[in-house]
């Protein structure tokens, strides 16, 4: 079809993860571009996401989609096959409340509890296990929020499935657990051990390497 299809990411970050899983769930062929998003932004990043200044960022046949829960409706759009929304509109207004609230809930208060000073700890962890307590209970008995198979939620979720267990080993604050939230447990090792999804993951040692470097590090 001669389709032009490129991704703008970096290797570390779960958000352009998310376009990359999109895609290959709808095997849709597109080229990485990485980033170097701290110390030098590519010309044309800015061009192409010159509000945000971030990735990812989707190209498709020269036209630019940036934000990445707006990406992954514009996938599912563009390419009807494998569908990652449910056809019923209840249901895929549900998914898309669900992955706001991950959005816009979830990540923050996770990244509060896990990085938060020791002062404000408890009162951060309270708050990111209300989210997670949530994030679980809309499982509703499911192997995927998509039902049987990964969908926009889940695809919203997964730096819960992987990078949450990786920023846990490095500051030592346990979040997510068998013993806490048993069904959303289950549910990160099962999208985390799909083939698919594995292809999307960045190396675990180089993201731990990451995170224990930042815990290492001299607080301003």
């Amino acid at each position: 079809m001669g389709e032009e299809v490129k991704v703008f990411g970096a290797w570390a970050s779960p958000f352009s993860r998310r376009v990359e899983l999109a895609l290959r769930l709808k095997g849709v062929p597109y080229e990485y571009i990485e980033e170097d998003i701290y110390k030098n932004k590519s010309p044309l990043l800015l061009k192409y996401n010159p509000v945000h200044k971030k990735v990812p960022v989707l190209l498709h046949n020269g036209k630019a989609i940036a934000e990445s829960l707006v990406i992954l409706e514009y996938i599912e759009e563009t390419w009807k096959n494998n569908s990652i929304l449910p056809q019923d509109p209840y249901e895929k207004a549900m998914a898309r409340f669900w992955a706001k609230f991950i959005d816009d809930k979830c990540w923050p208060a996770i990244r509060k509890a896990e990085w938060s000073p020791e002062s404000e700890r408890e009162k951060a962890m309270e708050e990111a296990c209300e989210c997670l307590k949530a994030l679980e209970s809309a499982l509703n008995g499911n192997k995927f929020y998509g039902g049987h198979t990964i969908g926009l939620v889940d695809i919203a979720a997964n730096f819960i499935g992987f990078w949450l267990s990786i920023v846990q080993e490095a500051t030592e604050r346990e979040l997510l657990s068998a013993h806490k939230f048993p069904l959303l447990f289950n549910w990160s090792h099962d999208f985390v051990n799909c083939g698919i999804v594995q292809e999307c993951l960045p190396p675990k040692d180089k993201v731990l390497a990451i995170f224990k470097a930042r815990v290492a590090a001299p607080s301003n």
